[in-house]
């Protein structure tokens, strides 16, 4: 989950100084200082679903 975070830091490029910022090209994010957090929440969800959904398939005869 670190990575969702990660992905939403803002950033400066130390060669170029060019400054990555997910709020200013995420229209979603835009007016919505919740968002990290509602994305963190969706991405834990699809991650348990995943899990569940995993566990449920058969075996496979290698």
């Amino acid at each position: 989950m670190a990575w969702v975070m990660e992905r939403q830091a803002v950033t400066t490029h130390k060669a170029s100084g060019i400054v990555n910022d997910a709020n200013d090209w995420a229209i979603e994010t835009m007016g919505n200082p919740r968002y990290p957090l509602e994305l963190l929440q969706r991405v834990i969800i699809v991650s348990l679903e995943t899990m569940s959904i995993v566990r449920g398939l058969p075996e496979l005869d290698i």
